[in-house]
């Protein structure tokens, strides 16, 4: 036997974000600021006297409320304010949970145990945050019956009152009748 070995390249994409940029320092180009400095004090004077106030501190003046009048200031360090930014930024993303469509098909002619088994599945889907597509299939002349399928959607809607509810009412598309059930947003 003969084995290849097949190496891909590995490509790694750096994800830029695109933060509000601030104007800093010498960007400022305005009269008078209101400089909010280290201990949090504020006072109105001249763009030049706080520049020298930012550069006795040795940090950067930012201009953090471009459309106050005057324009407010603060004394901070810029790039470790750019930092935590990107950082916490990255933190939101990381603890965000995508929603996943689900999908439970059943037939017209199901039995009890088997649809209560389906919507005990499809309520521990929507728990946890899941949207859940439920499609009925129909074969041969089942087609001709669809109102089975609505009653069937009717008792499942009513058995999942609780956890979620339709987005649409069920529609036949073919042989299949789908409706999706998004979760019930908990307030």
């Amino acid at each position: 036997m003969i084995f290849k070995r097949v190496y891909y390249a590995r490509l790694i994409f750096l994800e830029v974000k695109v933060i509000k940029e601030l104007r800093i320092n010498e960007e400022i180009r305005v009269a008078e600021v209101r400089l909010v400095d280290t201990e949090g004090n504020s006072s109105v004077m001249s763009i030049s006297d706080a520049l020298k106030h930012a550069i006795e501190a040795g940090l950067d003046l930012v201009e953090v409320s471009p459309a106050a009048a005057p324009p407010v200031c603060r004394i901070m360090d810029y790039g470790k304010y750019r930092f935590d930014q990107l950082k916490r930024e990255k933190d939101a993303k990381k603890n965000q949970k995508a929603a996943q469509l689900k999908e439970m098909k059943l037939r017209p002619n199901i039995e009890e145990n088997d649809f209560e088994t389906k919507a005990r599945l499809t309520e521990k889907f929507l728990q946890a945050g899941d949207k859940v597509k439920i499609t009925i299939m129909f074969r041969g002349r089942e087609v001709t019956h669809p109102e089975l399928g609505k009653m069937l959607c009717d008792k499942l809607t009513e058995r999942l009152a609780e956890v979620g509810a339709p987005e649409k009412t069920a529609k036949l598309e073919g042989k299949n009748m789908t409706v999706i059930f998004a979760p019930k947003s908990s307030k």
